[in-house]
């Protein structure tokens, strides 16, 4: 047992691999230029390293949608899958909001601009910012996204009034040591890395150096007769730069406060008290370098609630937006670099972009939506990526339990279609992608419609993920009291039942038309519920197969105008049309669309042959289904689906092959004999009613 464990000199080893080499290390400024000379990407601005950053842990492209995936979204790898992102609008959102930072890399004029994640709660926009960050942190530690800054060394032995407890100084605002090189010099110095440059962008560096290194340049080339070299040689060290959150390097989040207490400052930065005895007021090594834009500085800045901030707060992202700088009280302007991003929800951005006198801060500001999630089964691995990342009991979640709470969420976000073509669920299966070939469904004409339709746009309103997740884990904990070791669909429809109206986020207005929502859940649930019980109670794969050729054969006979023979008395027939029709009403396949899902079963079949595959009406999931529902058809009526309800009326080594069945289809033993007694009860009274 003891070589299992990890110990102290494991933890220490994997600790040293994981940060960079040269961490500790110092540098002259001569081996940076070197450096630089060699891989000139060491030299970019924000908008460029978050840009490759994003490239750098993979993409997949997806070319029906015409959409970038990106990994460290979609397979989430620093992680394991821990924190991944689904639906196909939310990568839609992602890869717009990289496209927007890649745009800025390219200096055309997103650099210049907030981005505004805009969605509703728990739409995921601030996970998203949380992933964002976290990656750039990770990213900067690894080679390819190296940066560096440089520190002020032995100012005493030449500014008499330097503080000794300041004789080393870093760059309060962690600049890349190339804004020591004069302006006119380093104009000449950035050509050069361009003609070395490999990338679909240029570097740009125009900042000039922060107020307190200036004070020190200036200092140190008078005291060197105006030798730059000597100043960089005796003074400057360079050293590793590495994105921390927590240590608010080159990552800052800001948190709106309460609004009579907002400062400025907190963005721009203060007067250091403790340095005005030493330094005097006027004097910018007196300055305070804590506020965000500072240390949000060659990264990233993350505004939260950005929108519930004052209007004459926001102000100050004006200059720090399009002119790139920042002017505290009491202290020269100061340069920046870093990609702003903002959060908001749905009230503040109404009321923001209602505000006249907001005009100019609307114009800054480039909008992501952030809708929820539109497909419900990838709404459903939400909730199952929040149960895998839980400590949860031992508890079977069954088969469509998931699914239906998603299909509940997405029902509340997505607008009601108009024309009656199709009705809401309808649509709902549409977004989620099953629409068979026979059926006249166009989703593009849905989602512009939707468009037109919706405020803002489609799935910015609804139940968010949180409140459905909330209810599952209170269904889970229900049902463990209760001594069941499984979640079902109906135990969980009884707890989004109950706590609709008990939601502050639901608008009351809203509660007629969701409660509505869960009944057709319900009863589509009660659809998918009966399909099980059928499969359980009348799947036979022989008979599946005989009935399959036979569907084939009088097919091809149908398609190729021939005759076939009859099985019975050898004679050769017309094909069995209607045989052909029983097979194709169980998919509602209506007369007039016949021949197409004939030719569509005909097509298949024949390429299969060419690559020399047997045919077997498995592999065909619509022909499948088309099967077992006659297959069914043909059987239920010799089945008592009263006793189903009643385990005393059933022998007993055939309810347990049934159980069995469902088990095989994912079931707990629990969870099958419950949804037998509620299939078993749907179809008894759908059996009297006919």
């Amino acid at each position: 047992m003891k070589g299992d464990m990890e110990t102290l000199a494991d933890l220490s080893q994997e600790y040293r691999d994981s940060i960079p080499s040269d961490l500790r290390q110092t540098h002259t400024f001569d081996w940076y230029l070197e450096e630089v000379f060699e891989d000139p990407h060491i030299a970019r601005n924000a908008h460029q390293r978050v840009a490759d950053m994003f490239d750098y842990y993979g993409t997949e492209y997806d070319e029906d949608l015409g959409v970038v995936e990106y990994r460290l979204a979609s397979e989430d790898p620093l992680n394991d899958g821990e924190n991944t992102f689904y639906g196909r609008n939310i990568h839609e959102s992602i890869h717009e909001f990289v496209n927007k930072v890649k745009s800025g890399a390219r200096g055309l004029g997103p650099e210049k601009r907030i981005k505004l994640l805009l969605g509703p709660v728990g739409s995921g926009k601030s996970d998203f910012d949380r992933q964002v960050r976290t990656y750039f942190e990770d990213y900067t530690a690894r080679d390819d996204g190296r940066m560096y800054t440089f520190r002020w060394t032995n100012l005493c032995d030449v500014i008499r009034d330097q503080d000794p407890a300041d004789d080393v100084v870093r760059s309060p605002m962690n600049q890349d040591p190339i804004v020591l090189i004069p302006l006119s010099q380093r104009d000449g110095l950035v050509e050069e890395l361009n003609e070395r440059l490999d990338a679909p962008y240029t570097i740009r560096n125009e900042q000039a150096l922060d107020p307190a290194s200036e004070f020190y340049m200036d200092r140190l080339l008078e005291h060197y007769d105006d030798d730059l070299q000597q100043v960089l040689e005796n003074h400057v060290e360079v050293i590793r730069l590495v994105a921390d959150e927590n240590k608010r390097q080159c990552v800052e989040t800001f948190e709106p406060k309460d609004k009579k207490n907002q400062d400025e400052t907190e963005l721009t930065g203060d007067v250091n008290y403790s340095k005005i005895a030493v330094y005097g007021e006027s004097d910018p090594r007196a300055f305070d370098y804590s506020g965000a834009f500072c240390n949000a500085n060659r990264g990233l800045f993350s505004g939260e609630e950005l929108l519930k901030l004052q209007r004459e707060f926001l102000y100050d992202f004006l200059h720090a937006t399009q002119e790139q700088t920042i002017k505290p009280k009491n202290n020269p302007r100061i340069d920046i670099d870093q990609v702003i991003v903002g959060r908001t929800n749905m009230p503040e951005y109404k009321d923001k972009k209602g505000d006249e006198k907001m005009e100019a801060f609307n114009d800054r500001t480039k909008r992501i939506d952030f809708p929820y999630v539109l497909q419900y089964e990838e709404e459903s691995r939400i909730y199952q990526k929040m149960l895998n990342n839980a400590d949860v009991p031992e508890i079977n979640v069954e088969p469509h339990t998931l699914e239906m709470a998603g299909l509940f969420g997405v029902l509340t976000r997505i607008e009601e279609p108009s024309g009656g073509t199709v009705d809401i669920v309808q649509k709902a299966k549409a977004y989620n992608g099953e629409i068979d070939d026979a059926e006249d469904v166009d989703v593009k004409k849905l989602r512009d419609e939707a468009g037109e339709l919706a405020e803002i746009g489609e799935g910015m309103e609804g139940v968010s993920p949180r409140f459905i997740g909330d209810e599952i884990a209170e269904a889970i904990m229900d049902s463990m009291h209760r001594g069941r070791g499984f979640l079902s669909p109906l135990t969980t429809f009884n707890h989004l039942e109950g706590n609709l109206e008990n939601h502050g986020s639901i608008p009351e207005d809203r509660f007629e038309r969701y409660y509505r929502y869960l009944e057709m859940v319900r009863e589509e649930y009660k659809e998918r519920a009966i399909e099980d019980v059928r499969h359980a109670l009348a799947y036979d794969v022989d008979e599946i197969q005989r009935q399959g050729e036979k569907y084939m054969d009088h097919v091809m006979a149908f398609i190729d105008d021939d005759t076939i023979e009859d099985e019975i008395t050898g004679r050769e027939t017309e094909p069995d049309e209607q045989f052909l029709r029983s097979v194709e009403e169980r998919l509602n396949i209506p007369e007039d669309r016949k021949n197409d899902f004939r030719q569509e079963v005909s097509n298949w079949v024949s390429r299969r042959a060419r690559e020399g595959t047997s045919f077997n009406p498995q592999d065909n999931d619509r022909l499948r289904r088309a099967l077992e529902r006659k297959l069914w058809e043909d059987k239920k009526h010799n089945i008592n689906f009263s006793a189903l309800v009643s385990s005393g009326e059933m022998e007993d080594d055939e309810r347990n092959a049934w159980i069995s069945a469902l088990v095989d289809q994912g079931y707990s033993p629990e969870g099958a004999r419950e949804v037998l007694e509620f299939a078993g009860a749907e179809v008894a009274k759908t059996e009297m009613e006919d």
